[in-house]
């Protein structure tokens, strides 16, 4: 969420942000309740001090004084009960306005309203030309018995699958790498739950817009991670940290669990769109200072950037637009990987830095040098995630026999050259 001072002081700099973000925040709304807020604020503070006066005037009054100034304290504390449960249901509407703000994106971010407004920056590698016909990836573990996706929708509905033999192996070997690549980049490993709770998820963003996305527990008494992100954002929550313990890099490998509402009839053969994955996340927690947000934006970026190069993949860079981004990113760029079977590029990497709108939400706080106690920055982006690598590892590197080649930064977690038939 946004500071309210710099909402009161630069409504139209918010309003503007809206229109970007395809918001849904009535923001007149958001200012009048604000300006409500703030007179029965005043107001009751009014009446406490009065209360506080007429107190220590009855304990030095007359006896023949006294009955009056006590009335008169009764009636004070009569007009507080009255407008304290006032106040607080005016604040919790005003705090559910204020998670619908945006965070106002950087100037170099593409404008338009979603998707078909990315803009390309860069390509790296060439899509192979194979000198036989390729199979998709669900014919080739068809073809090598490396899954079994009919039996898993019998067990546990649609979007759901099972890997078998050198596909499973393949995939274990594929987060063991990525999670090494974490730690030589300097980020501390972690495992974390996949269940969360309510106060988290509004902490990270996710609730109240994409509730629908979120399995729920035992009638809501927990939820079902879609990303390790989430339980890494509310680590430090209600801390006050020092300066010299940040900034604060993690890396946790997590199952992730996705409900794909609203995705129907979308990528719905295979493994591009599934329920529940497998994911190496990467998170920061920095000072607020924007030159270290960069730094680090750009730093992460080149850690997947690095991952697809080793994996010997062809992917592009998109600046992703504001209308796509999300409302609480400043900055996001995507590296989607080359499917042949597909002829196009897919998602498989997301950097976003969302400077305090996290921080404001799930209360990460930090003592800068001067003393000041203040909001911290956030960035996240995808390390790996499977099965979705998995479309592209096994399309871009099959052979004509159905086998499938291991890239050589591979090939020491997984055992061997090529994955084989079962």
């Amino acid at each position: 969420m946004l500071d309210l001072k710099f909402i009161r002081e630069n409504p139209e700099v918010v309003r503007k942000a809206l229109e970007e973000k395809a918001g849904i925040l009535n923001l007149d709304e958001l200012l009048f309740l604000d300006k409500q807020v703030m007179d029965l604020k005043r107001q009751t503070e009014a009446l406490q001090a009065e209360r506080n006066a007429n107190a220590k005037a009855a304990g030095k009054a007359k006896p023949e004084e006294r009955p009056a100034l006590i009335e008169k304290g009764k009636a004070i504390g009569n007009q507080l009960a009255e407008l304290e449960p006032q106040l607080r249901e005016l604040e919790g509407k005003l705090k559910n306005l204020m998670y619908l703000t945006p965070t106002i994106p950087w100037e170099g971010a593409p404008v338009g309203p979603d998707d078909s407004f990315n803009v390309e920056t860069r390509v790296h590698g060439t899509p192979h030309t194979f000198l036989f016909e390729p199979l998709d990836h669900v014919a080739l573990m068809e073809k090598n018995g490396w899954g079994d996706l009919e039996r898993a929708a019998k067990v546990s509905g649609s979007r759901s699958y099972i890997l078998k033999g050198d596909l499973m192996i393949y995939e274990q070997a594929l987060l063991r790498f990525a999670v090494d690549r974490m730690v030589a980049a300097g980020f501390t490993p972690m495992s974390v739950p996949a269940l969360t709770r309510e106060d988290v998820l509004y902490g990270h963003g996710q609730f109240p817009t994409a509730r629908d996305q979120v399995y729920s527990v035992n009638q809501g008494e927990a939820f079902l991670a879609g990303t390790a992100e989430v339980l890494l954002n509310y680590l430090h929550s209600g801390e006050i940290l020092s300066e010299a313990e940040i900034p604060k890099l993690y890396s946790a490998l997590s199952p992730c669990f996705r409900s794909e509402a609203g995705s129907a009839g979308k990528d719905v053969r295979g493994l591009m769109r599934v329920h529940q994955f497998y994911k190496v996340e990467q998170y920061v927690l920095c000072r607020a200072d924007l030159d270290e947000s960069n730094r680090l934006f750009e730093t992460m970026l080149g850690i997947s950037e690095d991952i697809l190069q080793a994996l010997e993949l062809p992917y592009r860079v998109l600046e992703v637009s504001t209308g796509d981004m999300g409302l609480g990113k400043y900055r996001q760029v995507d590296l989607e990987t080359w499917v042949p079977s597909e002829g196009k590029y897919r998602e498989t990497h997301s950097c976003s830095a969302l400077l305090d709108w996290q921080a404001r939400r799930a209360n990460l706080r930090y003592r800068d040098e001067g003393g000041k106690v203040r909001y911290a920055y956030t960035l996240n982006n995808t390390t790996l995630a499977t099965p979705r690598i998995l479309v592209m590892l096994l399309e871009n590197h099959q052979n004509e026999d159905g086998t499938v080649n291991v890239p050589e930064a591979v090939q020491p977690y997984f055992g061997k050259e090529r994955l084989e038939a079962n």
